[in-house]
């Protein structure tokens, strides 16, 4: 059997009492497979079974999760020839923060994607003051910054208050769009409208960075992490990002990181043919959260470069946004415009009258209100065509094996991928000793100035008096 025609199990049948075991092949798994059902239905034992079989065929997987429980299930499953492969990110290990720098690196071309991936994300989280005037000057300010060396997302706030740090990124910034904001506009602006522009960005950002969990993590410069590394070995990314221990936005905005450093590693690929890019699978639950408008471009080009998505959540308005313009349903349309594979768990009324459009004539809406519990309808991918649907049932979990690896899976990617927090924070607080330095060196050089204005009018007393 081709790598293209191996087959991952998804449950198994159950169409007049004949109960058959069915799955999905490689390639059709290329065009994603898209989950949603309410809580408790089954969901996430599904993207576990699926995700187990990755790992014991030897394939590269991203897992994130926004509750935790999953994650820390998922590495019971990991056998021993494996934990070197594991990459274990987990923020509530505060001991051990792992670097993640999202502004690493980024090639000239994917500057902007990183930037509307990270408004993407400000916009979902802080819907009660975001504005258009905010979202431009934290744009311009993010694509300053990712131009200047050995940047990070503390760098915003720093940009925005020190005007010395400030004159150093917009020397070196190179598109000309960018540089006119800060010198034509930015520089322009009188103190009071300043501050009135800028105070809800330093304000939002500044209550991320002065969580030492988040600031440790995303203010390390050099990235532990490297997401084309992780693509092109077949690692395992397990992301705890439990909402319970880090708190729902900071979860979010990990997780909407991830998800655009791993499209932009995959992007990354067009530097080798698409017959020698390795697949790599990468499951997100609840991927509402995560899913900004840029995601509409992960499901469009994900594919060719191999970065092959399960995505899960609830309900469907999930995938709905409310803009200045009203109602957006871009990521809802790229979703059904793109996934091969739907698989439907009990829904609720809405959401059945919506899908029904996917299943009928087979299913009416009633049908999927009143679905039992692991039991599904699915429209399959079948070597590139999608079948008629059909129902089914999910499959429960493996049983484990008496000894787990998982912690010795967590100390090791700990010390591949930590750092100690002592050495974090001392070098978090060297960078930002440095806007203190000049706030400190500010008197000294305003009594320079003094001085050369007192040399200026003796000068001037002199050469007057020479004329008189």
């Amino acid at each position: 059997m081709t790598e293209d025609q191996e087959i991952t199990i998804l449950g198994v049948t159950n169409f007049r009492n004949e109960r058959k075991k069915f799955g999905i092949k490689t390639d059709d798994r290329r065009r994603h497979v898209y989950i949603v059902g309410k809580t408790g239905m089954g969901k996430t034992a599904l993207l576990l079974n699926m995700a187990i079989q990755d790992i014991l065929a030897g394939r590269g997987i991203g897992f994130i999760d926004p509750h935790g429980e999953a994650a820390e299930t998922l590495l019971d499953y990991v056998p021993s020839r494996r934990i070197n492969d594991v990459v274990y990110f987990n923020p509530a290990d505060v001991e051990y923060p792992i670097a993640f720098n999202v502004m690493e690196k980024v090639n000239p071309e994917d500057r902007h994607l990183v930037a509307s991936g990270l408004m993407g994300v400000f916009k979902k989280i802080w819907p009660d003051v975001w504005s258009a005037r905010m979202e431009y000057i934290l744009n311009n300010t993010v694509l300053a910054l990712l131009e200047y060396p050995n940047s990070t997302l503390l760098g915003i706030n720093r940009m925005l208050a020190d005007p010395e740090y400030r004159k150093k990124v917009v020397e070196r910034i190179t598109d000309p769009v960018v540089k006119s904001f800060w010198v034509n506009e930015f520089a322009r602006y009188t103190q009071r409208y300043e501050v009135e522009a800028t105070a809800a960005i330093q304000n939002k950002v500044g209550q991320f960075i002065s969580n030492p969990l988040i600031r440790n993590i995303v203010g390390q410069v050099k990235s532990k992490i490297d997401m084309r590394e992780i693509m092109d070995e077949g690692k395992i990314l397990i992301a705890n990002l439990s909402k319970g221990k880090i708190g729902e936005d900071n979860s979010r905005l990990l997780g909407a990181l991830l998800v655009t450093k791993i499209y932009l590693a995959a992007m990354s690929r067009v530097d080798i043919p698409e017959e020698e890019r390795r697949d790599f699978y990468l499951y997100v639950d609840e991927f509402q959260n995560f899913a900004t408008e840029s995601f509409v471009g992960i499901l469009s080009e994900a594919r060719k470069y191999r970065l092959n998505l399960t995505l899960a959540h609830q309900y469907i308005a999930q995938l709905e946004e409310m803009t200045a313009m009203g109602k957006s349903t871009k990521v809802r349309d790229a979703v059904f415009g793109n996934v091969g594979t739907i698989i439907a768990f009990r829904v609720g009324a809405e959401d059945a009258e919506y899908l029904e459009k996917e299943f009928a004539p087979e299913f009416k809406a009633q049908d999927l209100i009143n679905l039992a519990k692991y039991n599904i309808y699915i429209k399959l991918m079948i070597d590139g065509i999608a079948s008629r649907p059909f129902s089914a049932e999910t499959l429960p979990l493996p049983p484990k094996k008496e000894s787990s690896n998982k912690e010795k899976i967590i100390r090791v990617s700990r010390e591949r991928y930590g750092t100690l927090r002592k050495i974090v924070e001392e070098k978090i607080e060297k960078w930002a000793q440095a806007k203190e330095t000049k706030q400190i060196l500010t008197p000294q050089t305003s009594s320079k100035k003094v001085a050369d204005k007192e040399k200026l009018k003796k000068l001037l007393e002199n050469i007057l008096k020479k004329k008189t």
